[in-house]
């Protein structure tokens, strides 16, 4: 009894000084229900910031995104940013179009405002890669961008980058997770009404401006697409960037073109989900484009897909990565090619061949925007940074512009994106991809399988003996520690597994490669069923193991 009434205690002193009175109403139902299950889960802790910074359900209580959190968290960054001596500096604040960001970017300017610091907030829900240009555009100190990108419509979640224009990372998070837990009460947190910049369309123009730098002056512009934004906010960018470009308009795919929180067409926002681009294949089939582009919701990620003899094909993320990097070879790009570690090797071999650099680095973006000398990288999850020098993130709408330039390219030579993926394959094996995921709802799940790995690694997998075996926390020659395990398995094939929980979402992951080697054009097909046999065969055998 004592430990309920401590619960009731908790929750009535949260609701006291709640903001919003939305949230509010939802945590004074739960109270007076008793509903003791339900508030020890809100209250079990406190939504943990890290590199990710903070991405979680909307509601109320502390274990949930919502007003109440998110003031702690910009206080805490405030503080970081006081003690790191950029008092007075500006912090630029940007939002997607997901219940509550608004008023999470609102706040955000306020607290920032407060604390001494200048806050300018972007005009209207805007693409992520906007907001991280921004950053370094208007010299500020950080930046804050409020968004889940492809999580399911009732999270939210709060990005924070520095301002190199990068997203942070160790130790920089644990130190304004530090400054986040030192904030009293709501009340001791300053929040005036105004003081803010509201900016106008000027800083949109200048991104705008600057993606024409990815493409080549009078390169090849006649690629027909459809393009989905996913209930996103990427429609009105990608549209001007491409009509700045001189490409054929893009065909909407109207049901979901506009902004809508609730996604109302998909299970979830993600393009790389089972039936996400149903509707774009549909209209696809209709108007018989070249080729297929969609965004997701924050427009950070592009994903692409081609047509084939039996309808269309979504491309891996390692295709469209190994495509756009022979795209940028072919443009002469010089600097270093860097992917995460669970990105496929054909990379480095393709910057090999070419005498460019290249680099492995952990998963995330905030990693790979920090590679030295960086020209171009990417990640299997349908991230792609084309243009450090504007953004130093990934950027689904630059990344779409660069695939259109080279379908239009090849189109002229009477070519396809295919096409060019089989040369890929003869020139240095088929590197077959594939991962498996699985969304859990007790996170314990994902725990009992990392520990089951480590406590009995595989010694085979597909009948391929596990040579090496890593336990990546830690870490490496190369490679800072973190949680993950590697293994590279005998023989020619050079098969290759990583498992890693998934920083944002629900998810265990494991990545797969194997190459098979193709001596002439007239192997392809049966090298890919070989790929994807072996594949399959890997999944089952690592399923079993990790008990999953």
């Amino acid at each position: 009894m004592q430990e309920q009434d401590d619960l009731i205690t908790r929750a009535q002193a949260w609701l006291a000084e709640d903001p919003d009175p939305e949230t509010a109403a939802e945590l004074a139902a739960l109270v007076d229900a008793g509903d003791t299950a339900e508030l020890a889960d809100r209250f079990a802790g406190t939504l943990q910031f890290g590199t990710a910074g903070l991405r979680g359900e909307i509601g109320a209580g502390p274990m949930r995104m919502n007003r109440s959190v998110v003031i702690r968290a910009a206080a805490g960054l405030a503080a970081y940013l006081s003690a790191q001596g950029h008092a007075g500096g500006l912090v630029v604040v940007g939002y997607d179009a997901r219940y509550k960001s608004a008023d999470f970017a609102r706040d955000t300017a306020a607290v920032m405002t407060g604390a001494g610091l200048r806050a300018a907030v972007l005009p209207r829900p805007l693409p992520t890669p906007v907001l991280a240009y921004a950053i370094r555009h208007l010299g500020a100190v950080a930046g804050v961008e409020v968004t889940a990108s492809h999580n399911p419509p009732r999270d939210n979640g709060y990005k924070v980058y520095l301002g190199d224009g990068s997203q942070i990372v160790s130790p920089a998070d644990a130190e304004i997770a530090a400054e986040i837990a030192r904030v009293d009460t709501l009340a001791s947190v300053p929040r005036p009404e105004s003081g803010w910049e509201e900016l106008g369309d000027g800083v949109l123009e200048a991104y705008l401006a600057r993606t024409d730098a990815v493409l080549t002056p009078g390169s090849a512009r006649g690629v027909r697409t459809v393009y989905t934004a996913m209930h996103g906010v990427g429609k009105d960018v990608v549209l001007a960037a491409f009509a700045r470009a001189g490409f054929p308009a893009p065909v909407l795919v109207a049901e979901q073109a506009e902004p809508d929180p609730a996604f109302p067409t998909v299970a979830f926002p993600n393009p790389e989900e089972p039936g996400a681009m149903d509707l774009a294949f549909a209209k696809a089939a209709e108007v018989n484009p070249d080729i297929v582009i969609a965004n997701d919701p924050d427009a950070d990620r592009c994903a692409v897909a081609v047509p084939t003899a039996d309808g269309w094909r979504m491309l891996r993320g390692d295709e469209v990565g190994a495509l756009l990097a022979a795209h940028l070879v072919h443009k002469g790009a010089q600097g270093v090619f860097a992917e995460s570690i669970v990105s496929s090797s054909l990379l480095g071999r393709i910057a090999e061949a070419a005498g460019v650099g290249y680099e492995e680095t952990l998963t995330g973006f905030k990693w790979i925007a920090r590679v030295e000398g960086l020209r171009y990288g990417y990640e299997e999850a349908l991230g792609y940074c084309v243009d450090p020098e504007g953004v130093r993130d990934k950027d689904g709408v630059t990344a779409a512009l660069l695939v259109a330039e080279l379908a239009s390219e090849l189109k002229e030579q009477g070519r396809t994106l295919t096409d060019l993926l089989d040369d890929l394959a003869m020139a240095h094996g088929l590197h077959a991809t594939d991962q498996l995921s699985v969304r859990v709802s007790d996170l314990s799940v994902i725990a009992s399988a990392m520990a089951a790995l480590r406590a009995e690694p595989p010694v085979s997998l597909a009948g391929l003996r596990v040579v090496s075996a890593e336990d990546l926390t830690q870490g490496t020659q190369t490679l800072p520690p973190t949680d993950g395990l590697r293994y590279y398995l005998e023989g020619d094939y050079k098969a290759r597994v990583i498992v890693r929980p998934s920083g944002t979402e629900p998810k265990l992951k494991c990545y797969l490669e194997v190459v098979v080697p193709v001596a002439e054009a007239s192997d392809l097909a049966s090298a890919r069923t070989r790929g994807q046999e072996i594949l399959d065969a890997i999944k089952k055998d690592l399923a079993a193991a990790a008990g999953i």
